[in-house]
């Protein structure tokens, strides 16, 4: 319940949240429904694997895509400096 109140005490605030993964449980659907975090609006989850389990377990199994995702983008060379003909 906590957690969703900062965006709602501070609308700003849900443009800052990324949901790593949407719970197999009804209720985890519908919180991320209120908090605007879904597919229908752009942001949502990261991951489905229908997990149940509830103690951020979806969150440890996606923190390594993010890292991978802005290593790319941060590291990942353009054709130019690669020395690559288009």
């Amino acid at each position: 319940m906590l957690r969703w109140l900062p965006p709602r005490l501070r609308p700003m605030c849900g443009s800052t949240c990324l949901p790593a993964t949407e719970s197999a449980e009804p209720g985890h659907a519908l919180a991320l429904a209120a908090l605007g975090l879904t597919a229908e609006a752009g942001a949502g989850p990261l991951l489905r694997l229908d997990l149940r389990l509830g103690e951020g377990s979806g969150a440890a199994l996606a923190l390594p895509l993010l890292v991978a995702a802005t290593r790319l983008l941060h590291d990942m060379a353009t054709f130019e400096q690669a020395g690559v003909d288009q």
